[in-house]
């Protein structure tokens, strides 16, 4: 199926329903812990299809459509995929909520969607209650398992917009996606139909060059990643559907179990981030590694010298690539040479272009790093991508100048037109596959009166890419005798980060230091902190808390 065919991904979903009826749509993998699905089960495309129809009737009988926000917490579990398909039918737009938020986080994110309704897992509705008081204004929340005969009736929200009962178009919002940006609070991605089906074609369209291929309704991708970000809650997904394939989806990744979980699955293709490989190598060989029916995977951020390793032990080609939640699109680098043990991640592409410049937007030779910056080939640049972050055409604009969107990754493009990552340019933390953007654990931070100045940077981490680390000028005063100094400083200011932010957004290092480097304009010079080469880690006085950064059971 081409995504130029359908509206909607609904339309797209509606026609691989009927194609294909009783082929896999979606399938939970076996995992005798877990409170759902603990043995395991595939769902059709005609069960699915019969769920979502069941809950396009129930939003349509509550009165909701184009122009209203609903809130997704439904963790990894397959219903988050029935209603997005419903609001797609309808136009409403998914906001879906990492799980791993606090209360702060999400009353953010619900107050600056404006989200309409909240439908969530029935263990975490007391936490989004609890955000609905807070925000002021009403937020229902729904079991999104065992739904209600009835939902609360919309509300006519302020925000403009086509008639409630009106169908929704390529260009209708389909979800709002919240990425790490680097002033702070994370920016909302609109992204719409259009966005979702050119992703998945996209998808199809790098995977059936070179070393990968995609045969429709043959295969089983195993995609470990959450889904309130753009890799498994879009781009697979959506490739899935047009495909006629079916997309594992566990609860997260767990390394011990993968390969049974991957043999039992029978998967035939997986996703990763960096944190997974170097996970895969650590653990003993067992017979699992090698009855797999793995034919490649697809990812970003191996570590070089992992890259040659992982595909010998383990019998299958992986291949890296590049994507952003603004673009949709992606590159991946699946064509010889691979230049593996590079950090190569692909070249342009029909449905993306890419250029590198410098400092004033001047490009580069080849060879030379700069600022990677793409676009969609052909009169408008924007298509396919974000329709902009919401409530700030500003930042939008800018990331947009000069017709080209400008990434913030540092990359080098070779004379054969292949991408070699560097580094991040933007004020941005990676660990295990999440953005973290320093400037809002800064923020955390800096509400202590006891810390003068602050720079949280990224320390380098063999297991998770990077690590945050906070590096502090105490208040005159504050690390007095009898007080327990900087150990005790450091665990209280954890637990205010813990408190307030995503558990792995917390600094896992933490070091105090009589001054920071600073510019005329008294702005923190980060580059400046440690010499050039110099592990922070390995700095004196340094506090190691990373034992204290764990996922809490909400």
């Amino acid at each position: 199926m081409n995504a130029d065919d359908f509206t909607t991904v609904h339309d797209a979903f509606r026609a691989a329903a009927e194609a294909v009826p009783d082929k896999a749509f979606l399938a939970v993998p076996p995992r005798a812990s877990r409170d759902y699905d603990a043995e395991g089960r595939d769902i059709t495309y005609d069960e699915a299809r019969v769920a979502v129809e069941s809950l396009i009737a129930l939003y349509r009988e509550g009165g909701y459509g184009l122009g209203h926000r609903v809130a997704l917490l439904m963790e990894n579990r397959p219903e988050h995929f029935f209603h997005l398909l419903a609001f797609s039918a309808l136009g409403i737009s998914a906001v879906p909520i990492n799980p791993e938020y606090t209360h702060d986080e999400m009353l953010y994110q619900m107050a600056h969607s404006e989200a309409d309704l909240a439908i969530a897992l029935p263990a975490r509705m007391a936490e989004l209650e609890a955000v609905g008081k807070a925000r002021g204004t009403a937020l229902p929340v729904v079991d999104g398992v065992s739904l209600p005969v009835s939902l609360p009736r919309a509300p006519q929200p302020p925000r403009e917009g086509p008639p409630r009962n009106a169908k929704p178009e390529r260009a209708s919002e389909l979800g709002l996606y919240y990425t790490s940006g680097t002033t702070g609070r994370p920016k909302g991605c609109i992204t719409t139909n259009d966005y979702f089906l050119k992703a998945g074609q996209c998808y199809l369209e790098v995977a059936r060059k070179g070393i990968i291929a995609i045969t429709d309704g043959e295969e089983r991708l195993l995609n470990p990643l959450p889904l309130y970000h753009m890799n498994s809650g879009i781009l697979s997904f959506t490739a899935m559907i047009l495909s006629k394939n079916c997309q594992i989806q566990p609860d997260r990744f767990h390394p011990s179990t993968w390969w049974h979980k991957v043999a039992e699955s029978r998967a035939s293709i997986i996703h990763y981030l960096g944190v997974v490989p170097p996970m895969l190598l650590n653990q003993p060989e067992s017979p699992d590694e090698k009855r797999h029916c793995i034919k490649w995977g697809l990812g970003a951020g191996i570590e070089p010298e992992l890259h040659a390793r992982f595909e010998a032990r383990f019998g299958f080609p992986i291949a890296e690539g590049w994507g952003m939640t603004e673009t949709g699109c992606i590159f991946s680098a699946t064509e010889n040479p691979r230049h593996i043990g590079t950090r190569a991640f692909g070249r342009p592409n029909a449905r993306m272009e890419g250029r590198i410049v410098d400092e004033d937007d001047v490009e580069v030779a080849r060879g030379v790093a700069g600022e990677l910056l793409v676009r969609t080939p052909g009169p408008d640049p924007r298509v396919g991508f974000f329709a902009g972050y919401l409530k700030d055409a500003t930042a939008t604009e800018e990331a947009w100048r000069g017709g080209w969107f400008h990434t913030g990754d540092t990359v080098i493009q070779r004379e054969d037109d292949m991408f070699i990552f560097v580094d991040r340019k933007k004020n941005i933390i990676r660990r295990s596959g999440e953005n973290i953007a320093a400037a809002e654990v800064e923020a955390c931070i800096a509400g202590d009166d006891r810390v003068a100045q602050i720079a949280v940077i990224a320390a380098p981490d063999e297991l998770r890419e990077e690590e945050v680390m906070a590096c502090i000028v105490p208040m005159p005063g504050t690390l007095i005798e009898g007080t327990g100094g900087e150990e005790a400083l450091a665990d209280d200011l954890m637990a205010l980060c813990l408190e307030k932010l995503a558990y792995y957004k917390a600094p896992g290092w933490w070091l105090f230091l009589d001054q920071l480097p600073t510019t005329g304009t008294q702005k923190v010079q980060k580059t400046e902190i440690f010499p050039k080469g110099e592990d922070p880690t390995k700095r004196p006085g340094i506090i190691d808390r990373r034992d204290r950064k764990k996922r809490v059971k909400r």
